[in-house]
Formats: C-alpha cells, structure tokens, sequence
C-alpha cells in the first residue's frame, strides 16, 4: 500500500508540475488548468489517506481519474467545443466522469467509456487540426497509449507468473502514467526536439512485434502441449524462441513502411512536390528546407557548405544521404537529409525531387552568400570612408589650420606696426608670404590625396607617362616605361580610374625600387572581366614573391572597387595584374 500511494503521490507532482509548463507555454490553457487540478486532487487524496480518513480518500482520488485528467486530455492542444463532434465527446467524457465519481460500482465501466471517448477525439483531433497541433497531439497520444500498453505487458507477465496482487505491479501501473503529462509539455513547448512521427512509428511497429511474436510463441508451445498431452521442455522451448527470433529483424522492416504510410498518407507525388517547392523556396536556407521537409516527409534536413552547417530544419537522426549543390561546374555546399523511419534509402522519387530543387536551393545559398558578400564590402566601404575623413581631419588640424592660424596673427601684427616700425611690419609680410605659400603647398598634397590632378589634366595614359618620366632603375638609369591604353576606352567612374592609375603608380614604384629591370610596361584592356590593367617588367626570374605593403596596398584598391588583383614572377620578369569592373561614368 506504501508503493501504491509514493507512486500517486508522484503522479500527482508531475502532473500539477506538467499543467504549469503548460500553461507558462501560452497555449492549452484549458489543459493545463485540469492538469493542475489533476494533480492537486491526486496529492489531496494520498493526503487523505495519510491523515486516515474514512471514506474521503478514494471519491478525490475518482475525481481526478475520472474526470479531470480526462478532461486535461480532451481539451489538448485546444478546446474546440464549437465542433459538433467535439462537443459530443465533451458531453460524454463528463457524464461519464460525474457517473464515475458519483457512483463507485461504475468506476469500471465509465472508464472503458471514457478511454474509448478520448481515442475518438484523438482521431478527430488528429483529422482537424492543423500542423502544429498535430504534432502535440503524436506527443500525447504516444505517451498515453505507450504507458497502457506498456501496462497491460506488465500485467500480462505477472498474471503469467501468478503475481497480480503484488503492491509494486500497482505502483508500477501508477508511475507508468507520469511520461502522459510529460509528454504534453513536449507536444506544446519543445515538439520538435525529436522527431515524432519516427517515434511513434517505432513504437507502434515494437508493440506490434511484440504482440505478434508473444502471440506466435504462445500458440505454438500451447499447440505442441496440446498434441504432446504434457508440458514443453526447456529445451524445445529456447530453440523455438531462437527460431522464431531470426522473423523479428524482417517483419520490423516491413512493417515500418506500412506503419507509417497508414498513420501519416501516402508518400508525395514527386511533381506536385517539386512544383510546391519551387514556388516555396526563397532566399532563407531554414525556410527553403522547412518547405523540402514538409513536401517530402523528412524528419531532418540540412545545408552545409565547408564543413559548417549553415541552416537546419528538424532533429537530426542517425541515417543521412548527402547531396551535393553544384550551380554550373562550382560545389557551393551540399545538402543532408535525414531518412524516413523504416527507409533504408531514399527512393527514387525523392532523389528525382531533390535533384530538381537542387539549383534552388545553390541559389538560395549562393545568395546568401553573396548578400554577406556584400555586407562585408559596405562596411569596408563605411570604414574606408571614417578612416579617410579621420586622415582628413587630422591633416587639416595639424598642418593647415596651425599655419593658417599664424597667417591671422602676422596679418594683425602687420597692421599694428605697418606705420610705427615700417622695416618690422615689412618683415612680417615676407613671412606671411612664405606661410601662405606653405599653406596652399598643403592644400595641393591633400588635394592631390584625394585624386590626383594628373588624371585631370592630363588623362589615364598621360598621368601614368608622367609619373614614368621620374623613375630610375636600380643602376640610377632612367626607366623606360611604355604604356598601351585603347583609343576606345569608355569614360570610367572616379573611383576606377583612381583605382587603376594607384595600383599602377605603386607596381611601377615596385619595379624601380626593388626589380633589376631595364624597361616596363602598362597596359589597359577591356574585356569580358571588364578593365584588366597589367605591368610587366624585364627583371627576370628571383623566385616567390613575398607580398609585402606595397602589394596589400594595391590588393585593398582593387577590392575596395570589387575588383581583384594577382602579382607574381615568370621567367621573364614580374607581373602584376589587376581586374576591375568598368564603372562607367554617368
């Protein structure tokens, strides 16, 4: 009697605890309310048992088998009383359990009435509802119906072993029914957690197993004892077990597919599903395989890309295939996708489905990628900026603003002496004089950071010719640089031109400073990767290139414009090579 009621005491803290989650969830709340309820009235009455009290103990305890948790059951994972059908199943499961608190003889049957109830409601719930509630209402059921079954297996064995009086067979039944409101905190706050529908699967499939091999196995031994006229051996008995063993591993494989196509439909018709997605698939990696798993039933489904997973959708299980995501000849990443319980594979029709969704689901993810791309070049852009007024700011703080301060102040002490001391006033102008020559030489070198007059005054080809002009290789002779620009060059944004003419003032600097060249040369081409500049040089071969600043610099203008550049040694000299995008000018 102890266990009996340590157990009804547990059932009725797990309970009341499950109907707060519940409720703290937002949804169920009519549920949750009978859950609470439930509990307390399962605590009340191993409390009144305690306290010895005739005949108060066993009408609380009816009234929380009875009707209150019925109730909690029948309003999960909503009270849809509106319904015709619903309301009849409400009506009967409370006649039934008013009937059965009221009157205790009919404890029994009331509760084969209200078992039957709630597994209609299960079923028109189930009928009804939409995704979400169906997926609380797997969790519900599978816990409820796995703890009766798992119930009446402990019942049969016992029975089988005469020990059906024993206390802790009936705390053992009490305790089994706590995974029931566990599992509807599961449906309602964390349902995807594990995939349900493999769950339930794998439990219906063992039940059935089960009943099918204890059924076998019983009939056999039962029918040799019958033609024999004395009992089985030991013996005989393992051997037959043995053999009828070798049936379990085929009879689950074929029933998994059976088990879950009539529990959950028909497997989807590949067009219908590939059309689906195709309409459904966006730029979101988790709702474009949301949509994969939905259409074709999958428990799990994800991207990866480098060995990272990018998105996911479901709960992972143990057997996966691996698709790989191609747009044109490039691997952008592959896509997993988990494998149907009982599914050794995927079937031909899913591959055909997943092999047409494929370029979608590369596109959703090389925009992703592409958007990150992009993310990554504004704030390069942004900080490109900050750090060039910072330059500015700093320079003109600096340089020009001291100079252009004492510039005021001669001014002034020109004016006062101009008259008194003519020879001191006439000193102060001739400094005033060199301060502002000072101060527009400044102005020029920030202007000239900004971009260069010569690409101004004289063009792209003229600017490079006349920077040329003052290189000197390393023997201290002149360089000779030529340049090839096309007659037909299209008029090019600030930026890109800019872009172009540093990078080449810096690979010609290069070649002077530290290439044993006698000549060099820079070309300008358009083509297909739109401005391609290059400059080469006779230097000869001196082995790798060691990148140092003045290549990380024209490496960060060609990516600042979204460009890309190359630098790298031949047998017959350096070349530096840089493509950008036109950039036409407005």
């Amino acid at each position: 009697m102890t266990a009996v009621l340590a157990a009804t005491a547990f059932l009725g803290v797990v309970t009341t605890a499950s109907g707060w989650f519940v409720r703290q969830s937002g949804r169920a709340q009519w549920s949750a309310a009978c859950l609470v309820l439930g509990g307390v009235a399962l605590i009340l009455g191993c409390a009144v048992v305690v306290l010895d009290l005739d005949g108060a103990a066993s009408p609380v305890l009816r009234l929380a088998g009875c009707l209150l948790l019925p109730l909690a059951v029948l309003a999960y994972p909503r009270l849809a009383w509106r319904e015709p059908v619903s309301f009849v199943l409400l009506v009967v499961v409370v006649a039934a359990g008013v009937l059965g608190v009221a009157w205790e003889e009919s404890f029994e049957l009331m509760g084969f009435v209200l078992v039957g109830a709630l597994l209609v409601h299960v079923w028109w719930a189930l009928e009804r509802g939409d995704a979400e509630d169906r997926r609380a209402l797997a969790w519900s059921s599978l816990a409820w119906i796995g703890a009766a079954l798992a119930a009446g297996f402990v019942a049969f064995l016992s029975e089988s072993m005469g020990t059906t009086t024993a206390p802790a067979l009936d705390a053992a039944y009490v305790a089994l029914l706590a995974v029931g409101p566990v599992a509807m905190v599961v449906g309602v706050v964390r349902p995807e957690v594990v995939d349900v529908r493999g769950l339930v699967t794998r439990a219906v499939v063992a039940a059935t197993v089960l009943i099918v091999y204890v059924a076998v196995a019983v009939g056999l031994t039962s029918t040799v004892e019958q033609v024999s006229g004395r009992p089985l051996e030991p013996a005989p008995t393992v051997v037959l077990c043995a053999v009828l063993a070798f049936g379990v591993r085929p009879l689950q494989v074929l029933l998994r597919g059976v088990v879950d196509e009539l529990l959950f439909g028909d497997r989807p018709d590949p067009l219908a599903a590939a059309t689906s997605l195709a309409d459904r698939i966006g730029d979101d990696p988790a709702l474009a395989l949301s949509a994969v798993r939905e259409a074709l039933v999958l428990p799990y489904a994800s991207i990866r890309s480098g060995g990272e997973v990018l998105a996911s959708s479901g709960a992972e299980v143990t057997h996966t295939r691996v698709l790989p995501l191609r747009l044109g000849e490039d691997e952008v990443g592959e896509v997993v996708v988990g494998l149907r319980a009982g599914d050794l594979g995927l079937s031909r029709a899913d591959e055909d489905v997943l092999r047409i969704v494929a370029p979608l689901l590369a596109q959703t993810l090389r925009a992703r990628q592409m958007s990150a791309d992009l993310q990554r070049s504004r704030e390069a852009v942004v900080a490109a900026v900050e750090e060039e007024r910072r330059r500015l700011r700093r320079d003109l703080h600096d340089g020009l603003g001291p100079t252009l301060s004492g510039v005021a102040f001669a001014t002034d002490a020109a004016r006062n002496q101009v008259r008194s001391d003519p020879d001191r006033a006439d000193e102060l102008l001739v400094q005033l004089r060199s301060d502002t020559a000072h101060a527009i030489t400044e102005i020029r070198r920030l202007v000239e950071g900004l971009r260069p007059p010569a690409l101004d005054q004289l063009g792209f080809e003229g600017a490079v010719r006349q920077h040329a002009s003052t290189l000197h290789s390393s023997a201290g002779l002149p360089l000779p640089v030529s340049v090839s620009v096309p007659s037909a060059l299209p008029a090019l944004s600030a930026a890109t031109e800019v872009a172009a003419y540093r990078i080449a003032v810096e690979a010609l600097t290069n070649v002077a400073r530290h290439a044993s060249a006698t000549c060099a040369s820079v070309s300008l081409e358009v083509g297909d990767r739109g401005l391609v500049l290059r400059v080469r040089d006779d230097g000869g071969a001196g082995g790798a290139w060691t990148p140092g600043v003045g290549i990380a610099s024209m490496r960060e203008r060609a990516l600042q414009v979204g460009g890309t550049l190359t630098a790298y040694a031949t047998d017959a000299g350096g070349v530096v090579e840089a493509s950008l995008p036109l950039g036409l000018a407005e």
